[in-house]
């Protein structure tokens, strides 16, 4: 099953559980894939799906940043469950200590040797952790790494 469609037959499973909270999260979530598809011209293959349900989660977790820089406990609570309704949809997101190895060898294979060399990094590295690890930590691993 596609996970397109298991979001599909989870907000149908929560619509008859009367699950509010579950409903509006599979709605959006939801809206954004068939939103992405339109765009595409195509239905959209898991990795597609996951690209877009990490940047729902990106949405969420910068939302909750900034509820609580603005002391709003309650609004930054609900980003965060939402955020973590998403995160089950997801494939299993990689440790700090998963991802050294894959920097290192990111660096070796573009040859970086300074911070300008960042991009390439990145460039390699990211369609490996793309949906498996948060782009900041990935960044920050990189900088260390590169000496920025």
């Amino acid at each position: 099953m596609s996970l397109v469609t298991t979001i599909e037959a989870d907000l149908i499973t929560a619509m008859k559980a009367g699950d509010a909270d579950k409903l509006s999260v599979l709605r959006m979530t939801k809206s954004a894939l068939k939103n992405k598809s339109i765009e595409l011209g195509h239905e959209l293959s898991d990795d597609e799906a996951i690209a877009v349900i990490g940047r729902e989660m990106k949405q969420r977790r910068d939302a909750e940043a900034e509820f609580r820089a603005g002391n709003r406990p309650e609004l930054a609570d609900k980003e965060a469950a939402e955020a973590a309704m998403l995160a089950e949809y997801l494939p299993a997101q990689l440790s700090e200590a998963e991802l050294v190895p894959l920097v290192e060898a990111a660096i070796a294979k573009t040859g970086a040797s300074t911070a300008s060399d960042m991009g390439k990094v990145m460039g390699a590295l990211m369609p490996e952790t793309r949906g498996k690890a948060d782009g900041s930590l990935v960044s920050k691993l990189v900088k260390e790494r590169l000496g920025a």
